[in-house]
């Protein structure tokens, strides 16, 4: 709630915040996305060299989950900077036909990946351990995903919760949001 009223009091005082641009293909462009070859192999090992996490994010034109969350979370300065310090984020078109090579070395257009991967809704945003191996499918390695659009608070709770590596413990994902939000009163 602090963040958002933080968020609200800079919009009220005149503070501008800015949303990503929306590119020709409909889908929003943040500054902090990558303009990759989509070999998520290749992604990997570049996320890895700037000592960063793969993030991989499926949106789809007039999403309006993808809109509330680059206009109303994406753009929250913690957010933004907490994903360009941690994130090499590449995006996938769900109906696109950009192709897309799998960890396995499948390649096929976005929209037939997002097929092949279950992907149902939009924003989806799946994140990967620092190694995979090459006979997986991205769908099955994720170490988390996230589908669909959350406040800002669960956004943080499950970036954090992915770069603490807290998936390797004990400590579910809805345990340690609770005890965050707890924590911070």
């Amino acid at each position: 709630m602090t963040r958002f009223l933080t968020l609200l009091a800079a919009l009220l005082m005149g503070g501008q915040v800015l949303a990503a641009e929306v590119g020709d293909d409909g889908l929003h462009k943040a500054a902090w996305m990558r303009d990759t070859f989509k070999d998520l192999s290749e992604d990997l090992e570049e996320a890895n060299a700037e000592g960063k996490r793969l993030m991989v994010i499926i949106e789809q034109r007039g999403c309006i989950y993808c809109k509330k969350m680059h206009e109303e979370i994406f753009v929250i300065p913690e957010v933004e900077h907490f994903i360009e310090e941690n994130f090499f984020v590449v995006q996938i078109n769900m109906f696109g036909d950009v192709e897309v090579t799998d960890f396995d070395d499948t390649a096929m257009p976005e929209k037939d990946m997002v097929k092949r991967w279950g992907a149902l809704f939009t924003p989806n945003i799946y994140f990967f351990p620092e190694e995979v191996s090459d006979d997986a499918m991205a769908s099955q390695v994720a170490v988390a995903n996230m589908p669909g659009a959350f406040g800002p608070g669960t956004t943080m709770s499950m970036l954090r919760w992915v770069v603490e590596k807290r998936y390797e413990g004990e400590e579910s994902f809805q345990k340690y949001h609770a005890r965050r939000l707890e924590e911070e009163g």
